[in-house]
């Protein structure tokens, strides 16, 4: 089964034909260059007037990712602090 319908693909022909161009512009108003960001744009379009194309990747599943890499760099962090002070404590006491 096809991911994308012949609309989609007619609505991202003629956005990468906007592109070409160089009257394809972005939701900020500038013009659009990357080839990837014309494609987005189309499947958007394409999209929005109901075409089949699958839905976008969700951004939170991103996030939660990037967060939880933060985390355990946090906590390795810590340990390490918390090895410092204690190999410290110890040489002070020999001292």
């Amino acid at each position: 089964m096809a991911k994308y319908g012949r609309s989609a693909s007619k609505n991202v022909e003629s956005t990468m034909r906007r592109r070409k161009r160089g009257t394809l512009k972005s939701s900020s108003g500038r013009k659009v260059k990357s080839r990837k960001q014309a494609i987005a744009i189309g499947l958007n379009e394409a999209r929005s007037k109901g075409a089949k194309v699958p839905s976008r990747k969700s951004s939170g599943s991103r996030k939660r990712k990037s967060s939880s890499r933060k985390t355990s760099a946090r906590t390795s962090s810590s340990r390490k602090s918390s090895a410092r002070k204690s190999s410290r404590s110890s040489s002070a006491k020999k001292r």
